[in-house]
């Protein structure tokens, strides 16, 4: 019997990329798919994808995609024969993939009873260290008491990591190099783990130096086959979030891929695992990978973001495999029949703003463009159009390039990030386009600390006004205006005068006067001029060069009037100054007011008006996508008002908090 005759519909228990890639795999299988969407996702691409779609509630995913009771009516509703959790929100929950067996629904993942050993890791630790794989040094029990705990990184000695026990993707995660500075860390971590995972338990290790992070792609079947699909290299990291995998391993060696291959699956075998799983280890990487020199992680329990990479060597389809598991197959293939083919790289495409801290952005894809080229794959889970909301991980899509060489590929992904047109949001493309050009990162060696230890050569800091970007965009906006005096005057049949800046000569080849351009770029207030000559118009912006180089610049519209110039990855949005529609101290970059970076939840408030802070003191902390975004006094000053509540929703550019002298 083939996959579709064992489990012929099949629930996806996620959104965005990961929904669109699951349905895709099950779509060629021929199930019948079945989307559950909030209503902020009622409109979502994936939604369109699939065979049906069902509503499960509000916005929040505590209230739609983490009601595990919603989703399993649905299922029943619908008569799914299995549920695909995807990554994050339910796939690694135990309770859930319980319900779904306890339902007769077959749960697209490995057993409970395996997602509850390795779903912690403190225990996790705990249980392969029975199975004499080595362990990174430090704290994994019970007591989280902030004064034992600090004695336990005294005893660990600093630098040290804490981290959420039930955490992943960065989240509830910590670096603490001073004992002074261990109470605060502690606090956020627990906080953002309670929020994040519902759990605020934490661990404290020992923060290896010069860390490597090296992961095994494992596979097991309900026949106890376990193999694993080589070894994904995801060391470039920010914020211990994943930017850049690749795999294989530069530098890997078949002496280490044999014993961490050995240690993972050992790892997998302990538990009855089945399914696609991922262990994760960290490796000092001052003297090359070696034999000894790598420690347990943790194990996710579903399938990684970053499988792609696995799959472009391969040639294997993971979900595929995963379905043909869940149908009770065996996998059909033993370890020595797993062959690597090339290299393969990944970047995330997210929606943040790399001069502003990474900040998420949200907002409308008024333009978004991939390239057609040989050896990419792109995974999405929106167009253009759609609505990065702040609800959810502002992923746009995954950008994978294969080739014969590791160089090669990155030749190819970085062509492939050039050629992408993403307008709306800020995001990271042009970050991920020097990231893929650095030399650190393509001749090694290279850590997850070089991203922090490069950010200004990375473009990770604010950057100088676009110069060749604001003329493009100011070309646009002036043109529009010819246009809409030359319609207004058209209209016109009582031989009134045209608009006062229309130009009786505006498309004639006459030479005009300089015009004065006053504009609004990114909220700052510019001054250009446009001279008109007979091979064209030109602008100018006093006190900037204009780069005349052969870099493209893409134009978007956006509403409002105003135009999103992009240049080499990077977005300038640039409207005409308006002074009466614009915030006067925002446009004037006034020190005293702290607005919300973006839209969320103002979690804390630290200050009250009338008192004294100094620059650099914490004033509030805002929490947008699960992650907290701290704000702090740009300057020394006294608080003369305080706008916000903790609790309460703020709106991006929304004011917080007033310092005044």
């Amino acid at each position: 019997m083939s996959i579709a005759e064992k489990l012929p519909s099949i629930l996806i228990a996620n959104r965005g990329e990961i929904a669109c890639r699951v349905i895709r795999t099950a779509s060629r299988l021929g199930l019948r798919t079945i989307a559950v969407y909030s209503e902020a996702d009622a409109e979502a691409l994936f939604v369109q994808m699939a065979d049906e779609a069902y509503p499960i509630g509000p916005a929040p995913a505590r209230e739609s995609y983490l009601d595990a009771g919603k989703i399993l009516a649905v299922a029943k509703q619908a008569g799914a024969a299995c549920i695909h959790p995807g990554y994050g929100f339910l796939s690694e929950n135990a309770d859930f993939a319980e319900a779904c067996a306890q339902a007769g629904i077959v749960f697209v993942g490995p057993p409970a009873s395996a997602i509850r050993a390795m779903g912690l890791k403190d225990a996790a630790k705990a249980l392969v260290e029975q199975a004499n794989v080595p362990v990174v040094p430090g704290y994994h029990g019970a007591e989280q008491g902030v004064d034992f705990l600090s004695k336990e990184a005294q005893r660990i000695g600093y630098p040290v990591l804490i981290k959420a026990v039930a955490g992943g993707g960065g989240k509830g995660m910590r670096r603490v190099d001073r004992p002074e500075d261990f109470a605060d860390a502690l606090t956020s971590a627990q906080r953002e783990g309670q929020s994040a995972f519902g759990d605020a338990r934490v661990l404290v290790e020992k923060y290896v130096l010069s860390p490597r992070h090296v992961e095994i792609q494992v596979f097991g079947d309900s026949h106890g086959n376990v193999v694993h699909l080589y070894e994904r290299d995801c060391s470039l990291q920010r914020r211990h979030q994943k930017v850049i995998e690749e795999a294989p391993a530069p530098g890997m060696i078949d002496e280490v891929r044999a014993a961490m291959g050995k240690a993972a699956t050992e790892a997998a075998k302990a538990v009855g695992y089945v399914g696609a799983g991922t262990v994760e280890f960290i490796a000092d990487g001052r003297d090359g990978l070696r034999p000894d020199g790598f420690w347990f992680m943790e194990m996710n329990t579903r399938l990684q973001v970053e499988h792609p990479v696995t799959e472009a060597i391969t040639g294997l389809d993971l979900v595929e495999l995963q379905l043909q598991v869940a149908a009770g197959e065996p996998l059909g293939f033993s370890q020595a029949d797993v062959k690597a083919t090339g290299h393969a790289v990944e970047a995330r495409l997210y929606a943040e703003d790399p001069e502003k801290g990474f900040l998420p952005s949200t907002g409308k894809l008024w333009a978004l463009q991939f390239p057609e080229s040989e050896g990419i794959r792109i995974d999405t889970g929106v167009e253009a159009g759609d609505m990065v909301t702040p609800f959810y991980d502002p992923m746009i899509a995954k950008i994978i390039a294969h080739g014969a060489t590791r160089t090669e590929a990155l030749d190819r992904l970085g062509a492939a990030l050039g050629d992408t047109v993403v307008a709306g949001p800020r995001t990271n493309l042009a970050f991920l386009k020097r990231l893929t050009e650095a030399q650190g990162f393509r001749e090694g060696p290279f850590d997850t600390g070089f991203i922090e230890r490069n950010s200004a050569a990375l473009g990770a800091q604010p950057q100088p006004l676009d110069a060749a970007a604001v003329a493009a965009a100011a070309l646009q906006l002036e043109e529009e205006r010819q246009l809409a005096g030359l319609m207004q005057a058209a209209e016109r049949a009582d031989g009134e005068a045209r608009s006062p800046w229309l130009d009786a000569d505006a498309f004639s080849l006459m030479p005009r006067p300089a015009l004065g351009l006053p504009l609004l770029v990114d909220g700052v207030r510019v001054e250009a001029q446009i001279e008109w000559h007979e091979e064209g118009a030109r602008v100018s912006l006093p006190g900037h060069e204009i780069d005349e180089g052969e870099h493209e610049i893409a134009l978007a519209q956006a509403e409002r009037g105003t135009w999103l110039a992009l240049h080499r990855g990077r977005q300038t949005s640039v409207a005409l100054f308006d002074p009466f529609s614009v915030d006067l101290d925002a446009a004037a970059g006034s020190g005293g007011i702290i607005k919300a970076p973006m839209h969320g939840k103002l979690i804390a408030l630290f200050v009250s008006a009338g008192d004294a802070v100094v620059k650099g003191q914490r004033l509030a902390i805002v929490e947008a996508m699960k992650m907290e975004h701290v704000l702090v006094a740009p300057r020394d000053g006294t608080v003369s008002e305080v706008a916000g509540e903790p609790g309460a929703q703020v709106a991006e550019g929304a004011k917080v908090v007033v310092l005044g002298e």
